[in-house]
């Protein structure tokens, strides 16, 4: 075997061996970290392709693997991305132009949700970034006493807040202007990682269950497995199908959109993700252009329309801020089928997931 071929065919077992082993159903780090980069992935199979086509084109044993494995592998992935782009029917819908504006902007949401980095120090960047959009809610995740006492000019604007700095990047700070009629720091996994549920109520009256996350991912540096950010993801979807009012989950999730665990969540949640038929809305990491994906979600109930959605610019952390405004207007007989459902073995495989994290 000539040497370009044996390169061709190592490059095809690596890709296509990452692309799929996502399917062994562990939760270790090393396992679920290939959950990550399909776009990568994707873009590496193509790359391999045109590689064969111009410098081998050889069927024979072994090299016909070559275009086979990597055609295989580009169709996945294809069939995971293509959900985030303009193909694909939109779960969430636009609000009507022809909306009567008061009543819209009063059963409106604005939400920025923003992973700072806790070393980072442009914490003036963040405040001028919410002056500029304007969110009614803020939520700041990675954040510690003093990113709270840098950003107390917010509160000024934000008379509602829930305040939970710590040192472990897994802080929390929420303000908001819309009053909460209820609201709880949580610790539903792990005793040093919050999360917050809180009961907002809009102009209108409407009141919203918005639950607040930020798991621990699985990595070398943090956990050895995904169980714990799987089953905080989960028990908080079982949570929000139980609920008839609208809801909203929001956070960094640790976990990429097309993942076999956000995709689970989903069907248990029955949450709509807006980014389906618009865009991948890549937060992370802010610093790298080749590595990026979409880690900071807002997953929403079949009560809401769309106003905006929005990557925003960069403030010195390793995540961008994303920006979302969505209006209470439900037509449940036009939506109701389209609610995500829990297939086949769904709600077993939720159920030994949490029970294997607590």
């Amino acid at each position: 075997m000539q040497t370009v071929d044996s390169i061709l065919l190592t490059y095809a077992i690596v890709v296509t061996t990452a692309s799929f082993i996502n399917f062994i159903r562990l939760d270790y780090w090393w396992i679920r970290m290939w959950d990550f980069p399909h776009l990568q992935l994707t873009a590496m199979a193509f790359i391999g392709l045109l590689g064969w086509a111009i410098l081998s084109r050889h069927t024979g044993w072994p090299m016909g693997i070559v275009p086979v494995a990597l055609f295989i592998t580009l169709l996945y992935q294809g069939w995971l991305i293509h959900r985030f782009t303009p193909l694909h029917k939109k779960q969430v819908l636009r609000l009507p132009g022809n909306t009567d504006q008061r009543i819209a902007d009063e059963n409106t949401i604005r939400l920025l949700v923003t992973n700072v980095y806790m070393k980072n120090t442009q914490t003036p960047k963040v405040w001028a970034m919410a002056k500029k959009y304007d969110p009614d809610v803020v939520l700041v995740l990675e954040a510690n006493q003093r990113w709270q006492d840098e950003l107390a000019p917010m509160e000024a604007s934000y008379p509602y807040r829930i305040l939970h700095p710590l040192e472990n990047t897994y802080g929390m700070l929420l303000y908001s202007r819309l009053p909460m009629r209820h609201h709880e720091v949580r610790f539903l996994i792990q005793d040093d990682i919050p999360s917050v549920y809180i009961q907002f109520e809009l102009p209108s009256g409407q009141v919203i269950h918005f639950y607040g996350v930020h798991p621990m991912p699985p990595t070398p540096t943090e956990h050895y497995r995904s169980a714990e950010r799987d089953a905080e993801l989960l028990l908080v979807g079982k949570e929000a199908r139980k609920l008839k009012e609208p809801v909203i989950v929001a956070g960094d999730l640790n976990d990429v959109a097309w993942s076999h665990t956000t995709r689970l969540f989903q069907r248990v949640s029955g949450l709509f993700d807006p980014r389906v038929g618009r865009g991948l809305y890549n937060t992370f990491h802010a610093n790298y252009f080749l590595f990026r994906w979409p880690l900071d979600h807002v997953f929403v109930s079949h009560h809401f329309k769309l106003r905006k959605i929005r990557r925003l610019p960069n403030c010195g952390s390793d995540h961008f801020p994303i920006f979302t405004a969505l209006t209470y207007a439900p037509e449940p007989d036009k939506r109701q089928e389209e609610v995500p459902q829990p297939e086949h073995d769904d709600l077993e495989e939720a159920h030994e997931i949490i029970e294997r994290a607590t």
